[in-house]
């Protein structure tokens, strides 16, 4: 479905990411791990056209994304959970939910997913007409998965969806993006919890230093040394 190729995005003369080449299988989950400072937020603002690459390309299924606006992204069917959830917090759950279809105009429907998507998330259901910003940390990055739902996403990327959160409520998290996988929905996932990632994963790569380091199927990670012994080691001891 998605296929990078010696992607180059820097920050001014610093090369953020140093011509990273991975794929993301249709219908699968697919996850990105690695240290602070690896390049995979940076990857993820790249492929939404957030950031513009420097060189290298971003293929989603036979369309060039590279030098597309991120509204275009968009409309091709890629949605962006950012990390720390960036909800919009004096307005209201549902109307985070319909700035997540603020792309589309077919109205009837877009209500419709609203209630859908609300029963989904029963949480938000009850907190329908509360400030975003009162909501808890885990509430939060539930609406920020919904308002990207609202966009009907053919590929769901997330960015750090456990970060900061308490564990019982990142076990709830990686339970959704199971569940929108079985629905249909790809994920590319970044995540520090390599432990949580690698059991839902299909596909993984490490990233560091802005490079993809290794690349595999979880049943592999045991015969990496790199990879057992900086995430699997840590996610245990934590």
């Amino acid at each position: 479905m998605l296929e990078v190729t010696g992607l180059v995005t820097a920050y001014g003369a610093m090369e953020a990411l140093k011509g990273v080449s991975l794929s993301v299988a249709a219908g699968g989950i697919t996850c990105v791990l690695g240290p602070n400072g690896a390049g995979k937020t940076t990857l993820m603002y790249t492929i939404a056209g957030i950031l513009r690459a420097r060189r290298g390309s971003v293929r989603f299924g036979s369309v060039e994304l590279v030098g597309e606006t991120t509204d275009r992204v968009i409309r091709r069917g890629i949605a962006l959970v950012p990390e720390n959830r960036l909800v919009f917090p004096r307005m209201s759950v549902v109307e985070n939910l319909a700035a997540g279809a603020y792309l589309r105009r077919d109205h009837a429907e877009i209500a419709s997913d609203l209630e859908k998507l609300l029963e989904r998330f029963s949480v938000l259901k009850d907190r329908r007409s509360q400030m975003a910003g009162t909501l808890s940390g885990g509430e939060q990055q539930m609406l920020a998965v919904a308002r990207a739902l609202m966009s009907r996403p053919k590929l769901l990327m997330m960015d750090e969806p456990s970060l900061g959160l308490a564990p019982l409520i990142v076990e709830q998290i990686f339970c959704i993006v199971e569940e929108l996988n079985r629905d249909g929905i790809t994920i590319l996932m970044v995540e520090q919890n390599a432990h949580l990632a690698l059991k839902i994963a299909r596909r993984f790569f490490l990233m560091e230093q802005g490079k993809v380091t290794f690349a595999g199927t979880p049943g592999e990670v045991a015969q990496e040394e790199v990879t057992r012994r900086a995430y699997l080691g840590s996610a245990k001891a934590s």
